[in-house]
């Protein structure tokens, strides 16, 4: 009986491990704008022409030589990695020498590419399997020009089963913008049929990076925080402390760091926050990977500070030890597996809370009405305002640098700050404090008589059993609780808290009840003690910008902004027409 089993033929054995890796125009995008990044770019050009099936991108890095030109695009050809230790040392966004030898397969290739300091740029047309079929000198600055044409000639059946042509262009624009967030120095110029489709100028930060991606999120509402953090306990830094003797320009951009780092950036909740999940982003080591294990969270962190049914913006860059990922979960390296996962659960987690809270380092103006925000924008734009703090370093020292100095309507505290004023809501802020002490310590107290309620569902009886209250029948239609939550013996009116509670969620939900019932209520008188002791209570919280519902507690202006609104840089005589 002849065998069923046969060997593949080369050329489908090529078409399949391209398809691993080379499956769309993002996806060539995506490979060729790594190379780019791993050869030291800080600028590059992509220009795509969608009818026509070719890319081309133009970088400035450190370009190839013609020995390096003439292997590029062989099977796993590849600079970054020598043995199989180097696969636990990956410092480089590319390391499997795929991609440009399975662009051969799918695709004409051409690379022209000159060194920095070179005298001679090269250009190399390669057939397929990768072999060089055309070489010829040629006049190009220092850099590397990688044009890809007719992509998927030689599979209709893959050109037919992709999207659309815009919605390509769609997930190239989202790709680039994903890899320009993981690299904020880097200049993009995005052209698509030979006119400028995009462009996004290089920042400092992410975090000024984001509003060219994120138009309707300004610089203002973004918290930016980073920070050097000690390794993993069980992290063996050989791999980052080890002392590269290659010349290679591949080593020397790519060497991490001995210690590990954080950059978060996030959308602060009492100004900004999305309908869906899908600005929570996660990048490792220079490229943005579905971790959902870190996703979760970076939500779990913000729960309790946005509206209901509204999600976060949230940014975060790990730079870590290589020994602590696998790349090798996804061809595409956008899932992975972490080591010592729970250890970055909790740097994230006290990171976010950091950028959530309220000090001088973090502090910024926070203007919620667009009435006064459009009053603000009227007043003269710029000039030189003759204000002097008396102590402009003082909250730098001083944690509670809120000063209660008056109530308005019985509602809200008007409080004075080294930077300039704010107005508190008295209740909303009062009910931020109650929440957070009721999570840290939620304690049940008895009552004696116990408080009778009438009517209740199995159901209550059962969501008041679930969150820790003693109950038992008391009669026909009548029940005895015999315990409450302690914030609410005080109050007059626990009958009715308690009817709250039995209506269901869990036990946050009923925490968020409590402190909701039991915070000072808008309307009550307060004295100055009472005020600032609320203030300085206010401030220790861990997220003091929003209620337990998402509703923002405070409205600060900065002293500069009510100078340029009152026209304080103005000469007095000249003010009179003198």
């Amino acid at each position: 009986m002849a065998s069923t089993i046969q060997a593949l033929p080369t050329e489908v054995v090529y078409l399949i491990t391209a398809g691993e890796v080379i499956d769309s125009l993002a996806s060539v995008v995506r490979e060729l704008v790594e190379n780019s990044l791993d050869a030291g770019a800080t600028r590059i050009v992509v220009s795509l022409w969608p009818q026509q099936w070719r890319i081309r991108v133009a970088d400035n890095g450190c370009g190839m030589n013609l020995d390096d030109l003439q292997q590029a695009a062989t099977a796993h050809s590849t600079s970054k990695i020598r043995s199989s230790a180097d696969l636990w040392k990956i410092n480089s966004l590319g390391f499997r020498g795929e991609a440009l030898h399975s662009l051969t397969t799918l695709a004409n290739l051409e690379i022209l590419s000159r060194t920095v300091g070179g005298k001679l740029g090269w250009r190399i047309s390669y057939g397929n399997g990768g072999e060089v079929v055309q070489v010829e000198v040629t006049a190009i600055a220092p850099g590397t020009v990688v044009t890809v044409s007719h992509l998927f000639a030689n599979c209709s059946s893959r050109r037919q089963g992709l999207p659309t042509a815009a919605q390509q262009m769609k997930a190239v624009q989202a790709t680039i913008h994903q890899i320009a967030l993981c690299h904020p120095h880097v200049t993009w110029q995005i052209w698509q049929n030979d006119r400028q489709w995009f462009t996004i100028c290089p920042a400092a930060t992410t975090g000024q990076l984001l509003p060219q991606i994120l138009p309707q999120v300004r610089q203002g509402d973004l918290q930016e925080v980073k920070l050097e953090l000690p390794n993993p306990p069980n992290s063996c830094t050989d791999a980052i402390n080890r002392v590269s003797t290659s010349n290679s320009c591949t080593d020397a951009i790519n060497r991490v760091s001995p210690h590990s780092s954080l950059n978060l950036v996030v959308g602060l909740p009492d100004r900004t926050h999305r309908h869906r999940p899908d600005w929570v982003r996660v990048a490792i080591n220079g490229r943005m990977v579905k971790t959902p294990e870190l996703e979760q969270t970076i939500l779990s962190a913000f729960h309790r500070t946005l509206p209901r049914d509204r999600y976060p913006i949230c940014f975060l860059h790990l730079a870590i030890s290589p020994d602590q990922i696998n790349w090798n979960r996804n061809p595409a390296k956008t899932e992975i597996y972490l080591n010592e996962i729970i250890y970055w659960q909790e740097q994230i987690t006290q990171a976010i809370n950091q950028a959530l809270s309220i000090s001088s380092t973090n502090f910024k103006e926070a203007v919620h009405t667009t009435r006064v925000s459009k009053l603000l924008k009227a007043a003269e734009a710029k000039g030189g305002y003759n204000f002097n703090p008396q102590n402009p370093n003082k909250d730098h020292k001083n944690p509670n640098s809120l000063k209660a100095v008056a109530q308005v309507s019985n509602t809200y505290i008007v409080a004075e700050h080294p930077g300039g004023m704010w107005l508190v809501e008295q209740h909303i802020a009062h009910e931020r404090v109650l929440y957070e002490q009721l999570c840290d310590n939620w304690q049940l107290v008895p009552v004696e008589p116990a408080i009778i309620i009438y009517q209740l569902s199995p159901a209550q009886v059962s969501q008041l059993q679930r969150i820790g209250l003693e109950i038992e029948p008391f009669g026909e239609q009548l029940w005895a609780v015999r315990n409450i939550p302690a914030p609410l013996q005080q109050r007059d009116d626990c009958a009715e808290a308690i009817l709250e509670l039995s209506w269901g969620g869990d036990l946050q939900t009923a925490q968020v009840a409590v402190a909701c019932r039991s915070a000072i209520r808008n309307g009550t008188p307060m004295n100055q003690q009472e005020m600032q002791t609320l203030l300085d209570n206010w401030q220790h919280t861990r997220n003091p910008r929003t209620c337990p519902h998402g509703r923002p507690i405070y409205l600060s202006l900065e002293e500069s902004a009510l100078a340029r609104f009152f026209r304080r840089n103005w000469v007095i005589g000249k003010s009179h027409g003198i």
